[in-house]
């Protein structure tokens, strides 16, 4: 099918419609929109919480009521099931009713990350649901409420754009409720009534199951905070007795390591995503906390494996979520969570989608004869030296077992010699900071090649952070380049 917004976005599915009905008919889709699906909810669960945020909490019920007032005052400015509405509010029960409101309406939720306004452009918004308000162009005409067919779109997630212009990808309600929620259910582990704390932001591809499955699919309890601060994130896992902690690395390294005491009695299991997890950070989480890591490989794009053995691989694809193979080397995906289309980008989908619905993930792999995927290198991160072509997340892999190191993240500076130079930047354990020379060494000794060694090395108190939470490699490439060379180009 190919979906028409009332501005003339073209969102056409480049999943063969067969493919789509068979997951149906399997059992992996539902078949409903997402808002009915909420409804389910809020009969089923009166009394239950639904979501705590930092003003409190609110029940199923309530939380109903403010997202179908807000969506009465959306219909009122002639917003429509062919609309898609920007969402500008921050982490929270605003941000939760605003993207309710939208689906009650029968129209696309598109949240807004800080700074990425010239998005509503790109997607062709009409409404913008912010600070509560309803901003646009009123029509004279109330708009008729029309239920949405399951495989139209529901919401479009944004990349995080810490390496390039964010990308925006179209879901179906399908696509979550099918592909995304068996995921997530299988990360549940069986938990009757999951609470589940998410330190990301909502707004990205990893937190984007919040509302859409948390909520609408299993009737849960979603916990959301606006800023994550370690100690803080820690008190939550205590004071609502989380069961389940989304986080990327990085924060799951600074609890690891915060000296804060707190009943963490509740917690079924830790999940990370976003970024490749290190093998120290996996230690001291299991060591501080005593349950079982989730390691999670996706993306935004559509593909997801996950494990809690990270060291034996990134997982064994299940195919309720997406089936995966190797193609030339490269890592692809298609399965029940594929997403409809990139959104006003034709030049992505003719970069990352082949015939059949696949989706290319710029990622190479391989299968060992466990039928467990190993990501092998990345092709969208790469740092070329001399036509040389190094995986930086292979060297970060590396440096990470180094004692003195506790995290690290490499970046390119820019050479006129050479292209491109490796530059490793560290924060340190315990104070004392290794030079350059005797990290080399390490490195040479656990089988780094030497073209693939660090040549600068950045020593900071901490890694600069983009709005997901993942490490912002734009800030740390420009902080090396203000040390060792000259500002890059950066190219989407």
């Amino acid at each position: 099918m190919t979906w028409v917004s009332v501005t003339g976005v073209v969102l056409p599915d480049l999943v063969p419609a067969g493919l789509r009905r068979e997951w149906v008919r399997s059992g992996h889709c539902p078949d409903r929109d997402l808002y009915s699906l909420f409804r389910d909810r809020v009969r089923e669960h009166p009394l239950r919480t639904a979501v705590i945020d930092d003003e409190g909490s609110l029940t199923y019920p309530a939380l109903d009521a403010a997202a179908r007032e807000l969506a009465g005052r959306l219909e009122a400015a002639g917003c429509g099931s062919t609309d898609i509405v920007g969402v500008r509010e921050p982490t929270g029960r605003a941000a939760v009713i605003a993207e309710l409101a939208v689906l009650a309406v029968g129209a696309v939720v598109l949240p807004v990350p800080p700074g990425s306004d010239r998005l509503l452009e790109r997607a062709g918004v009409r409404f913008v649901v912010g600070n509560g308000r309803v901003v646009g162009s009123p029509r004279p005409r109330r708009a008729n409420r029309v239920r949405p067919h399951p495989d139209a779109p529901a919401r479009i997630l944004v990349s995080s754009g810490s390496e390039s212009e964010p990308k925006m990808v179209a879901y179906s309600h399908n696509a979550f409720a099918g592909g995304r929620a068996n995921y997530l259910r299988s990360v549940h582990g069986g938990t009757p009534v999951p609470r589940d704390l998410v330190l990301v932001q909502p707004t990205s591809g990893f937190g984007s199951f919040g509302v859409p499955v948390t909520l609408c699919c299993f009737g849960g309890t979603l916990i959301l905070t606006r800023r994550f601060e370690p100690g803080a994130a820690l008190r939550l896992i205590g004071e609502h007795h989380s069961t389940h902690v989304f986080a990327v690395p990085t924060m799951w390294r600074r609890m690891a390591d915060h000296p804060a005491d707190v009943d963490t009695s509740a917690l079924v299991a830790m999940v990370s995503s976003g970024d490749t997890l290190p093998p120290s950070t996996l230690a001291a989480c299991r060591e501080r906390f005593g349950v079982d890591m989730i390691d999670i490989y996706g993306s935004s794009d559509g593909v997801n494996c996950h494990t809690t053995t990270p060291e034996n691989g990134v997982g064994v694809p299940d195919p309720a979520v997406c089936e995966i193979r190797v193609i030339n080397g490269e890592i692809c995906a298609r399965g029940p969570m594929t997403p409809l289309c990139y959104v006003g980008a034709p030049e992505l989908d003719t970069a990352y989608r082949i015939d059949g619905g696949w989706v290319r993930t710029g990622d190479n792999g391989r299968f060992d004869d466990q039928g467990r995927l190993h990501v092998t290198g990345r092709r969208k991160r790469v740092v070329i030296r001399g036509g040389y072509t190094i995986s930086p997340a292979e060297v970060e892999r590396a440096i990470g077992h180094h004692p003195a190191v506790k995290e690290v993240s490499c970046v390119p500076v820019q050479d006129p010699e050479l292209g491109q130079r490796l530059c490793a930047c560290v924060t340190l354990r315990n104070g004392r900071s290794p030079a350059l020379a005797e990290l080399t060494a390490f490195l040479t000794g656990n089988g780094v090649a030497a073209p693939k060694l660090p040549e600068f090395l950045l020593v900071l108190d901490a890694l600069p952070l983009g709005r997901t939470g993942k490490v912002c490699r734009r800030t740390l490439t420009r902080l090396a380049a203000r040390r060792y060379g000259s500002p890059p180009r950066w190219r989407a």
